[in-house]
């Protein structure tokens, strides 16, 4: 039965596709008049030589013309696990792999390949995410930020209702905060647990978004009808915890699709989504608590992820290679009976221990935070980014709603300075992105230097702390409520900037290790994050709101020169890091 490869591969289709037999969402593989490749067909071995012949035999009506010999790849088999267990390969461009088929400018390696390694079957694979048509690449792109827009807004949306939630329970507006530090509590520490199950080819990336959205929509339930903060509590950092692999890896599976060059547009979008979840979450829960109470927010946040459930079960396919490779590696098992057949992925976690899982899931992330100073510069960086975000949320309140005397809906609405703000520097930085970094990569992503992705962050330091000023010192009663506002704008245009680059350039420098390098810039950030909000009333409401806003500029005016010091000294850093490329 022809579908598109698009629903076969989401979580629905392959629920269809196994329980039906496989009689349903067929692949070529198991359609009429599929030929298997002759090195994984035993019957068939006996008569291929090599790389030559076998392109021969997946393109036998084309002659190949002759091709200059190229350096090939290292032996994929004596790759260490090091290397491979972030993924950088599961990532590349199918055009820079080695293949067995030189009429397409592939290189080609002096030594025979393994016959039992199931790859691509050529650079152009369908199948490869690379090669998806760019109408489905954008698709895609889209589903993986509905899917982080839905879980990051459940953060700000609870906290119009925190002072309802202190009346209702007869606690402290403090203690009733803990429902929002605690689910980013949660969305902190569980990618360092859940992230690396997408990793693993037989879950692989969508498997893992799905049951866990599963969790966080099913949590959403008790979390409404809850009559204590003794309940509260737990049940928030549990939705946080089920919700955060796709905070952490969504990154990853947009690095599955895009190629390097074209990278900083599909992950700034990204980031875009996560920065509206935050920024948009006030402005849905103040209404709601307006006029419901606080439960309210969190049976929109059960509505909006719920259809969002329903809907990336069907249009959210697979991304990871791996996870790719490894049902087309049990397609042909079954095909040509050689149970032989291995994905790399398959022979590297034949060779990994325990410890070495354990050290790549819960300690290098720390290793690199504090022994990398690229690491430990950024993530003090962005977690003040990150901790003003939810700041934000508290001055607002003591502005707006005390100040100016806004309602609940209202001050949600106040909000929106920083949403166009992030939307027009979005739309400013595409063709930047698109006009600038882009030609650096003509000659080949090994010639591209990560300090070129740092001139935006530039900007967006100087942005930070003059939005900052601007609105701790306009933030009184007596000027008008819209320059604040503007004011607000400006730091969107800071922190999207600081993002961009930041996180690109982590992952130029560590392409090997860039999962452990984000999960532990996620837990960090999120960490501060978690902790700005318990503070920040007291802290606008005992220095004032310019005073406050006055401390937090001077910090990002202390923290102002880093991304010009590391264009500077990054690559002389680099090289003396062990863990650096």
């Amino acid at each position: 039965m022809p579908v598109p490869d698009l629903i076969r591969e989401s979580f629905v289709g392959q629920l269809i596709y196994n329980f039906s037999g496989k009689r349903y969402f067929q692949y070529a593989e198991e359609r009429p008049g599929f030929v298997c490749p002759r090195r994984f067909d035993p019957a068939r071995r006996a008569s291929w030589t090599g790389p030559d012949s076998e392109a021969a035999t997946l393109s036998e009506k084309k002659p190949i013309p002759e091709q200059k010999q190229k350096e090939g790849e290292k032996d994929k088999n004596r790759v260490s696990v090091a290397e491979r267990e972030e993924g950088a390969t599961d990532t590349q461009d199918p055009r820079s792999r080695s293949s067995s088929d030189p009429e397409r400018g592939i290189a080609v390696s002096d030594e025979k390949p393994d016959p039992n390694l199931v790859d691509w079957y050529g650079p152009d694979d369908p199948e490869h995410p690379m090669n998806w048509s760019l109408r489905k690449r954008c698709f895609v792109t889209f589903n993986l930020c509905l899917l982080t827009f839905s879980i990051y807004i459940g953060s700000a949306i609870y906290a119009p209702g925190i002072e309802d939630v202190a009346q209702k329970f007869g606690v402290s507006d403090v203690a009733a905060t803990l429902g929002l530090t605690m689910f980013v509590v949660g969305y902190g520490v569980g990618p360092m647990f859940l992230s690396p199950l997408s990793e693993i080819p037989q879950f692989g990336r969508t498997n893992v978004y799905i049951l866990s959205l599963l969790v966080f929509v099913v949590l959403q339930v008790p979390t409404a009808l809850c009559k204590n903060l003794g309940a509260l509590i737990p049940l928030r950092f549990l939705a946080g915890f089920a919700g955060s692999p796709p905070l952490a890896t969504g990154g990853a599976s947009l690095a599955d699709m895009w190629a390097p060059e074209d990278r900083a547009v599909s992950i700034g979008l990204w980031g875009l989504a996560a920065v509206c979840g935050p920024v948009l979450g006030p402005l849905l829960g103040g209404f709601a608590t307006q006029a419901e109470g606080w439960t309210w927010t969190i049976w929109i946040l059960l509505w909006l992820s719920g259809a969002s459930l329903v809907y990336l079960c069907v249009f959210l396919p697979e991304t990871s290679s791996q996870t790719i490779l490894h049902r087309r590696a049990v397609r042909l098992r079954r095909l040509t009976g050689n149970h032989a057949l291995r994905t790399q992925a398959e022979i590297d976690a034949a060779h990994m221990t325990m410890g070495e899982v354990a050290q790549m899931t819960l300690i290098r992330p720390f290793v690199l935070c504090v022994s990398e100073p690229i690491v430990l510069f950024w993530n003090l960086y962005i977690a003040l980014v990150y901790g003003i975000i939810y700041i934000f949320i508290a001055s607002f309140n003591v502005v707006f709603i005390e100040g100016h005397g806004f309602n609940l809906g209202e001050n949600g609405l106040a909000f929106m300075g920083l949403f166009v703000g992030a939307l027009v520097t979005y739309a400013g930085f595409v063709p930047y992105a698109v006009l600038h970094l882009k030609p650096m990569f003509k000659n080949g992503i090994e010639n591209f230097i990560p300090e070129e992705r740092l001139p935006v962050a530039w900007v967006g330091s100087i942005f930070l702390p003059i939005s900052l000023f601007w609105f701790g010192w306009t933030a009184a009663p007596s000027i008008p409520w819209i320059v604040p506002i503007i004011g607000s704008g400006f730091f969107t245009i800071g922190a999207f900037l600081l993002f961009q680059a930041g996180l690109n350039y982590l992952s130029d420098c560590y392409p090997r290790y860039v999962a452990s390098v984000l999960a532990g810039n996620d837990f960090f950030r999120s960490m501060v994050g978690a902790a700005f909000p318990l503070f920040s009333t007291a802290f606008f409401h005992n220095l004032g709101v310019g005073q406050a806003c006055s401390v937090l500029g001077g910090i990002a005016v202390a923290m102002l020169p880093i991304p010009f010091f590391l264009y500077k000294y990054g690559a002389r850093i680099r090289s003396w890091s062990k863990y650096a490329d």
